[in-house]
């Protein structure tokens, strides 16, 4: 009987904090928390993961609010023509097969120029307690953090103001060299909320 009452109240649990994100992350758009769950001991990731899969649907001419992830993400069109926008103003078009992968915070949001939905499936993986995906307040545009070491040269890193600016380019540059590369780095760098 208590096997049968926590695992009723796992699922009612799951799906009441599976709502929540799909309310409260993207409004405009149809939300679905296939799974979400935690890896106790990860060797990929050094330790403890969050591990969270969305399908996401995007209807015709939405675009998502400009937002970043505190952890990793894979992003996976199944269907329709995602438009890419970079917080720095580049884009990409992805087809359905076609993904990328966001990590790093990274400034972008999701765009659905055609007419039909886009349906995209995305895999977190966050350390535990931390939210998936973090807005940027009243989607302004934000730009960052640097990628590597050649984002930062030919005045490159004067773009930059997410989640910090850099008076040269020596900062820039030494900002990427000591940025977090893994979830374990995550957890001693400086919160990442705004």
């Amino acid at each position: 009987m208590i096997a049968k009452t926590s695992w009723k109240t796992f699922v009612i649990t799951i799906s009441f904090v599976g709502g929540l994100l799909g309310v409260s992350v993207y409004s405009a758009t149809t939300t679905n928390i296939l799974i979400d769950g935690t890896i106790p001991d990860s060797k990929v990731f050094e330790g403890p993961v969050r591990v969270s899969v969305r399908e996401l649907t995007i209807k015709p001419n939405e675009e998502l609010p400009l937002h970043y992830h505190p952890g990793h993400v894979f992003i996976v069109v199944k269907s329709g023509t995602l438009t890419v926008e970079d917080g720095c103003g580049e884009e990409k078009k992805l087809t359905p097969g076609q993904g990328l992968e966001e990590w790093n915070g990274r400034v972008h949001r999701g765009k659905n120029v055609d007419a039909t939905n886009v349906i995209v499936y995305d895999i977190f993986t966050t350390l535990p307690g931390k939210a998936t995906t973090v807005t940027i307040p009243a989607n302004e545009r934000r730009c960052g953090p640097p990628k590597d070491v050649d984002e930062c040269t030919r005045n490159g890193w004067r773009k930059f103001n997410h989640p910090r600016s850099f008076l040269n380019q020596g900062q820039c540059v030494q900002f990427v060299r000591e940025v977090p590369r893994t979830l374990s780095q995550f957890q001693k760098a400086p919160n990442d909320e705004q």
